[in-house]
């Protein structure tokens, strides 16, 4: 346990002689919340844990970022929604924020921050370059939803079950649509959309702005290779982050992809899934008479 600096979020700990002595009857819970006082002038000081995630302004104040207990883990990695929130927040152009953990089709997890904002229109771009100057690259949401207002409960807290999933809209740079162009453009648009559960991508979307990561990215290099029959390198694949750009350069490098149409990839891939099935069978088969 030690201070942290100006700007550095982490827990708030509260002390003095209004912290009282413990839970009545719950030894195992004053135990957790109440800890030592390891800055105490005298003896038996301790300290309560409140499980606030806070930082401190140069003003002197304390900024409030969420609760502790409502970190979410995204790839591996623990994210405070709380703190993208009010990072937001300070933008020009937003009003209100508010991010959650999305999983919209099984498997897909990704960051969704709903933005209301003070003028009509938002610029997805702007808000997203202002989060990567501010927040690591996994803390930055796949999604921005436009909201005229963040519905409450009864309570006065954001209902996170009124909020609507994001659709294709909502991923990307924002810009106007631009469809593949080319049978090699097309394949690769059709690799991002399975594997990121879109229902189009335009052609200078960049991977990672439409919810792609480190994880998927060697999804992707492995779809590659085994429907085009080409070895891309993963540093290839976050030298060129968009369908136009990898297309050029794969179509540069003298490689022949090797191209099918959606028909005889469904027909390879339902192959492929029959001998898995056989293989199976014949396992069980196997196992059954011996």
């Amino acid at each position: 346990m030690r201070p942290l600096p100006v700007g550095l979020p982490g827990e708030l700990f509260v002390g003095g002689p209004g912290v009282a002595r413990g839970y009545l009857g719950r030894p195992d819970l004053t135990a957790e919340r109440f800890v030592p006082h390891p800055f105490a002038s005298s003896p038996g000081e301790r300290l309560y844990r409140t499980g606030d995630r806070v930082r401190w302004l140069p003003s002197g104040s304390l900024e409030f970022l969420g609760r502790l207990d409502s970190q979410v883990k995204l790839r591996g990695f623990r994210i405070e929604p709380a703190e993208v929130s009010a990072l937001l927040r300070e933008h020009p152009s937003v009003l209100d924020a508010f991010t959650l953990l999305r999983e919209d089709a099984p498997g897909l997890q990704r960051l969704v921050a709903y933005v209301v904002p003070r003028e009509h229109e938002i610029d997805t771009a702007a808000l997203r370059a202002f989060l990567r100057e501010r927040l690591p690259e996994h803390m930055v949401p796949a999604a921005f939803v436009r909201l005229d207002a963040l519905p409450l409960s009864s309570h006065g807290k954001v209902d996170s079950k009124a909020l609507p999933a994001p659709d294709d809209t909502h991923v990307g740079s924002g810009q106007p649509y631009l469809e593949p162009q080319g049978q090699l453009e097309r394949t690769l648009a059709t690799l991002w959309t399975e594997l990121l559960g879109l229902q189009r991508v335009g052609r200078n979307e960049r991977f990672f702005d439409v919810g792609g990561n480190s994880m998927s990215i060697i999804r992707l290099q492995a779809r590659v290779r085994t429907e085009l029959g080409l070895n891309v390198a993963l540093p290839v694949l976050f030298q060129y982050p968009t369908i136009a750009g990898l297309a050029e350069h794969l179509s540069r490098t003298g490689d022949s992809p090797k191209l099918e149409s959606s028909q005889e990839r469904g027909e390879g891939r339902k192959e492929r899934m029959d001998q898995q099935r056989e293989l199976r069978l014949a396992n069980r088969r196997k196992k059954g008479g011996s």
